[in-house]
């Protein structure tokens, strides 16, 4: 009887190991079009740049047969007697600007929600967190106005006096969420030592905190990097437009864009900082997440 049955024990594992790579194929095949479905557009975006303007939209080519440098070497002659790297350092000046004033407002904020008891703490947090439930539109009209009465209209301040003033609800909470993982005997080993608050947050939980700040500093960077409402409203001059708006300047008086070379070579270009950013930065937060842990 078992050497009757044995073939059928054999073909078991057999059928189940087939059924297994049979799932496992079907699952990389699956997300190896989902993947294809999401860089298409870059793909598309980076053959276009080496195409004529002309090809762009009437070609169906993913990349040209004869590539071409003419719409890189065009941006050289900037936009409306503009230098593209005017934008560029517009761009960089206020993203940078938004991630110092979101690492010192928010870190300050968040350690004053995390290790300090004071009263109504708790309700002032709730009223933070539901900030963020406004839509931006919503508040924009009364801003709007009082920065005008400000006089403050086509300046940066406007777009960055918020950055300093931890108005970013969701970094206040990413960080407070962060350091109430702290342990407490940290702080009253340092208050043993004599240290006040300011010496606590600056030379015990900054350091600890390092992989939410770097993380609140890429995602600030890059939605600063890409914001386009901001600017829209408040910078008036084209010298000051940011990269994001100085994408708008190769429209024609009809809102069609007359150079498409030239606009999807700019893009492409204004992607690097931020890839350049984020690469800079990673290794840190993958280290911070790795070795802030703390035993014993």
């Amino acid at each position: 009887m078992s050497a009757a049955t044995s073939p059928t024990a054999t073909r078991k594992p057999s059928a189940g190991l087939g059924r297994k790579r049979a799932g496992s194929l079907g699952w990389h095949v699956g997300a190896l079009l989902i993947l294809a479905f999401i860089l298409y557009p870059v793909l598309w975006v980076i053959g276009a740049s080496f195409k004529p303007s002309k090809n762009i939209i009437n070609s169906l080519d993913l990349f040209p047969t004869s590539p071409i440098l003419d719409n890189f070497r065009g941006l050289a002659d900037g936009i409306a007697d503009i230098s593209i790297w005017t934008f560029f350092q517009n761009s960089l000046f206020y993203a940078l600007g938004s991630v110092v004033g979101i690492l010192i407002s928010c870190s300050l904020t968040a350690y004053a929600f995390a290790r300090i008891r004071f009263a109504g703490r708790n309700l002032l947090f709730s009223l933070m967190i539901g900030t963020l439930l406004l839509p931006y539109h919503v508040l924009l009209i009364p801003q709007y106005v009082m920065f005008q009465k400000l006089e403050l209209i086509n300046t940066y301040v406007p777009l960055l006096i918020g950055k300093y003033l931890a108005t970013e609800a969701f970094f206040v909470f990413l960080m407070v969420q962060f350091m109430r993982n702290l342990p407490r005997e940290l702080d009253e080993a340092a208050r043993i030592d004599g240290c006040g608050h300011l010496r606590i947050y600056w030379s015990i939980v900054l350091p600890l905190c390092r992989p939410a700040l770097i993380t609140s500093a890429i995602f600030t960077f890059i939605n600063a990097w890409n914001d386009f409402m901001g600017p829209l409203i408040y910078l008036n001059e084209p010298g000051k437009y940011t990269v994001s708006l100085g994408l708008t300047m190769f429209r024609d008086s009809d809102g069609v864009a007359a150079n498409y070379g030239g606009l999807i070579a700019m893009s492409l270009v204004a992607l690097l900082p931020v890839l350049l950013f984020f690469l800079a930065f990673q290794r840190y937060l993958i280290d911070g997440m790795a070795t802030s842990g703390l035993k014993g």
